[in-house]
């Protein structure tokens, strides 16, 4: 199930996000499937959605848990909805290579 969370894209990768914000916490909590079968990694942010303060708070989650750094990601598309998608830049192998077992670990809980 990993692969359907990620696609590759001219610059790197990319995953579809489902973003609670205004959550008790900051974290990558699981994998979210919506009514048509799309999964998307579930974050949790206690920012608000105001001003682009949640998707800034996304990166830094992302860039904790993944280890690594915030300008490795970006939001391309979803700016002001709960699903987003997000782009990892970098060498795609280089990038499938670190963030397949993460996800995996993250399926699997």
């Amino acid at each position: 199930m990993t692969q359907t969370l990620w696609q590759t894209s001219k610059t790197g990768l990319t995953i579809k996000l489902r973003v609670t914000p205004k959550a008790s916490r900051n974290a990558v909590t699981g994998v979210y499937t919506d009514a048509n079968n799309q999964m998307s990694l579930k974050v949790s942010t206690t920012t608000q959605p105001e001003k682009g303060k949640a998707n800034k708070a996304v990166i830094a989650i992302l860039s904790k848990r993944f280890g690594r750094a915030k300008s490795d990601f970006s939001v391309v598309s979803g700016q002001t909805s709960r699903n987003k998608t997000i782009l990892i830049n970098g060498d795609i192998d280089d990038v499938k290579h670190w963030l397949i077992p993460a996800l995996k670990e993250i399926e699997h809980g």
